[in-house]
């Protein structure tokens, strides 16, 4: 029987000190909760720790990309050095993934990804992604490594996706625990904090966003504490953390790659008669857009907004936005197929 798909990202606050060292203690008991998982499903670990790792080899860090990279350079081996120590005990074997956005907006580049990743799992191998961030340019970068967790988990067709933190789930304004998400409306994301780690991107606003994004694909997201005892095994049973639980989706894999992989390179305003229409699966016409708010090109992928300007799909385009304006209002104009478009 195949084993069920599960995608752990750990955050940086969660296995590094306040000087950047490895917090030892915390990494040993991931490593033991982990092996146990390991006999009953097939995992991805998406972990950061690099940059905090390795700036404290670099004078004066600032926190600048430059300075980043470099760090990132110096802890990545440091941060793989020590997980396969840690799961030497269990006799298993880790490979590293350093992942970079077009692996995912490119669909040939993700599918050889994703039959590496099999291949690994087919070998008993437990891969730990990563983001390049040595070669990483700005515009491709993924914003954090809970982004690049989720595209894993949506595009790999995972049943979970386990958010791991420094803190133990989402709290509400009395910093009391949320145990349940179902909706995720302005009020939820309005419990995220502002904050983030020294050395980390993301914070719990990311995790909302992404954990939004992986319910609709039909899985199931726990945030949770990394350092509570048993903390992955309890948030796999759903004993621990804030569970955000999935919500149905009969997308095909395809589609689900377009709307979390896809590289989106432009944007575009639609009237609500044309969003009626994405509503019962029709193509998207050139006489229902008000504006061409960032330029496409042909066979690129953009999204679609309306007025509050809320991504409400995405697509890929038959045309170019430069062939669009020059057609505006041509009636019958097909800017997108129906097959191509990814409501949200």
């Amino acid at each position: 029987m195949k084993k069920p798909i599960l995608i752990l990202k750990i955050g940086t606050a969660s296995i590094t000190r306040p000087d950047g060292r490895p917090d030892e203690p915390v990494m040993v008991d991931i490593a033991r909760q982990v092996a146990q998982l390991h006999r009953h499903h097939h995992i991805v670990m998406v972990s950061s720790g690099a940059v905090g790792m390795g700036k404290r080899w670099l004078t004066q860090f600032s926190g600048q990309m430059t300075e980043r990279k470099a760090a990132a350079a110096i802890g990545n081996p440091i941060l793989m050095n020590k997980y396969s120590q840690f799961f030497a005990p269990y006799d298993i074997a880790l490979a590293q993934s350093l992942c970079e956005r077009r692996h995912f907006s490119d669909r040939s580049q993700f599918l050889q990804l994703r039959d590496t990743f099999e291949t690994l799992w087919d070998n008993n191998i437990i891969p730990i992604a990563n983001e390049n961030d040595v070669v990483s340019n700005l515009e491709l970068k993924f914003s954090d490594n809970d982004e690049l967790a989720t595209l894993i988990a949506v595009g790999f067709g995972a049943d979970l996706l386990l958010l791991a933190t420094s803190v133990e789930g989402v709290l509400d304004a009395q910093d009391q625990l949320v145990p349940l998400i179902n909706t995720f409306d302005a009020q939820t994301m309005g419990l995220a904090r502002k904050g983030t780690s020294s050395a980390g991107l993301g914070g719990m606003i990311s995790k909302l966003t992404f954990a939004r994004l992986a319910t609709k694909m039909g899985i199931k997201v726990v945030i949770f504490g990394a350092r509570t005892p048993d903390g992955i095994l309890k948030a796999v049973n759903g004993q621990t953390g804030t569970i955000c639980p999935s919500q149905p989706s009969s997308l095909s894999a395809r589609n689900k790659w377009l709307a979390s992989g896809g590289l989106v390179s432009g944007r575009l305003l639609i009237d609500e008669g044309a969003f009626a229409a994405l509503t019962k699966r029709k193509s998207l016409l050139a006489v229902g857009v008000l504006e061409i708010l960032e330029p496409f090109g042909e066979g690129e992928v953009f999204e679609l907004v309306k007025e509050d300007l809320v991504p409400i799909a995405v697509a890929r385009a038959k045309i170019s936005s430069d062939a669009l304006h020059r057609q505006f209002q041509a009636r019958g104009l097909e800017i997108a197929h129906a097959d191509d478009i990814v409501l949200l």
